[in-house]
């Protein structure tokens, strides 16, 4: 399978290069030439699969040569051996028809280590191949960087910098990154917010002339196509529970830089029985009123109880919008550079093909703290912020009760204090490898917003490194 731009340019691209690139030289991002389809014979093949076995199918048409089916069944075993719950990705009831698919038992809490634990391995094992080293950028509004740093910190190949907003992210979430030991470990915290991080991540991707001559630059982000290939995986194994492809689903996916739910878009392309796709955002709403009003345009950002969701450009939103466009390459450039600068809509037929594939909500902190404490009375189920904005807009949005309702749970409870506090609940405790956090020694930097000044703290650390590697 070759992979190419959304923005056009160069020639495709194998999974391996993709995996090294993340951004496309054009600005743009990685895409498959051409998706793979299931049939539903195939998918109900899949059925008593392991989640491992089931990782392998879903995935092994995308990385054609680049692994042979027994070293990416090792990648996969080995990134999810250590999860804390034997099913990976368990379903749990909440009402009638309502579930949770508890994605954050892995060893950051959170959703992103799906992807990061399988990206850091394939990383080492396309790096030892090549005897090649990488500088790993990536840009957080929380969760990211923790697992990144997890998946990628054994890797004697990289060093890795993870920046931050500063004093954007929980505490949990800050502590979690920046107390992971390594001399290739570097926490920046940014006097900005997410999408300033983002901007500096996308504009030294652009211009890597501070990085010594033999390395380059990798993305960790879900701009890399590797982190929304292993996210795909698990909404088939929540469907399949549940009795696809003879039955229908639906998901409701908190999402702020749109990785997850796209790749909800894309197993509903390759052939997943799916009803409902619903983008569940807080109060930085840019992509609900995308899809409920045909309004693409920014507005200033507020900080609020779900800091994950804290964006206002959506960087996986270029994915959508070239499929939506046609794959029209020179259509999508002009949307996305006029994006920056104007209030922007798509042409009506568009719109209603965006409503046909999308629903949407919003949900204030209010209404956020007020459903984190009424599941937990009722249901005696605590949920994190993120997590019940999903539940909230899968009820606000649902069209159907005969069809399953799937809440992505992305994050585990005790990573949002605030939240929980306001909510009037007793704070969970953390799991047992975490149970010290708040005694370990923190190092982070705190770094202007400003690109030049990014580059210029990388360089030097790389600088020092070189002198102290033998």
């Amino acid at each position: 399978m070759k992979y190419i731009s959304t923005r056009g340019g160069g020639t495709p691209q194998s999974f391996e290069q993709v995996l090294l690139t993340g951004l496309a030289p054009d600005g743009g991002l990685y895409v498959p030439e051409e998706l793979p389809s299931f049939s539903p014979e195939q998918i109900a093949s899949w059925r008593d699969l392991s989640y491992v076995d089931l990782a392998l199918a879903v995935i092994s048409p995308f990385t054609g040569d680049a692994l042979q089916p027994d070293e990416l069944k090792r990648i996969i075993s080995e990134s999810y051996a250590d999860f804390g719950h034997p099913e990976v990705a368990p379903l749990t009831a909440l009402r009638e028809n309502e579930y949770l698919l508890e994605l954050y038992h892995g060893p950051t809490l959170a959703f992103k280590d799906f992807a990061l634990q399988v990206l850091g391995r394939l990383l080492d094992h396309v790096l030892t191949k090549n005897d090649q080293r990488v500088v790993i950028l990536g840009a957080t509004s929380g969760d990211t960087g923790s697992a990144a740093l997890e998946g990628c910190r054994h890797s004697d190949r990289v060093d890795i910098f993870i920046l931050h907003p500063h004093q954007r992210v929980s505490e949990v979430q800050r502590r979690q990154m920046t107390t992971v030991p390594g001399e290739n470990v570097f926490n920046l915290a940014v006097e900005g917010n997410f999408d300033d991080c983002q901007r500096i991540v996308k504009a030294a991707f652009s211009d890597q002339s501070f990085l010594p001559d033999d390395r380059q630059l990798v993305a960790v982000n879900s701009i890399n196509w590797a982190r929304i290939l292993m996210q795909i995986v698990y909404y088939f194994a929540a469907a399949l529970r549940l009795g696809a492809p003879d039955r229908q689903v639906s998901f409701s996916v908190p999402t702020g830089n749109f990785g997850d739910i796209y790749a909800g878009y894309l197993a509903k392309q390759m052939g997943l029985p799916v009803d409902q796709l619903v983008v569940a955002t807080n109060q930085n709403d840019i992509l609900h009123r995308f899809i409920s009003n045909n309004d693409y345009s920014k507005t200033q950002l507020s900080k609020t109880y779900s800091p994950s969701m804290d964006i206002l450009v959506s960087s996986n939103f270029e994915r959508y919008l070239f499929d939506l466009f046609g794959r029209d390459s020179a259509q999508l450039t002009d949307f996305m550079l006029r994006s920056s600068k104007e209030r922007l809509s798509v042409s009506e037929s568009q719109w209603q093909a965006v409503q046909a594939v999308f629903d949407s909500a919003s949900v204030s902190d209010e209404t956020t703290c007020r459903v984190i404490s009424e599941t937990a009375a009722e249901l005696g189920k605590l949920l994190d912020p993120h997590t019940a904005i999903g539940v909230e807009s899968g009820r606000l949005t649902r069209k159907n009760p005969q069809v399953p309702m799937i809440t992505l749970a992305t994050a585990h409870p005790a990573k949002f204090s605030e939240a929980i506090t306001v909510a009037g609940l007793d704070l969970p405790e953390l799991p047992a490898h975490l149970a010290d956090l708040f005694e370990r020694e923190e190092r982070y930097s705190v770094i202007a917003n400003d690109l030049g000044e990014v580059s210029a703290f990388i360089s030097a650390a790389l600088g020092q490194q070189a002198l102290m590697r033998p």
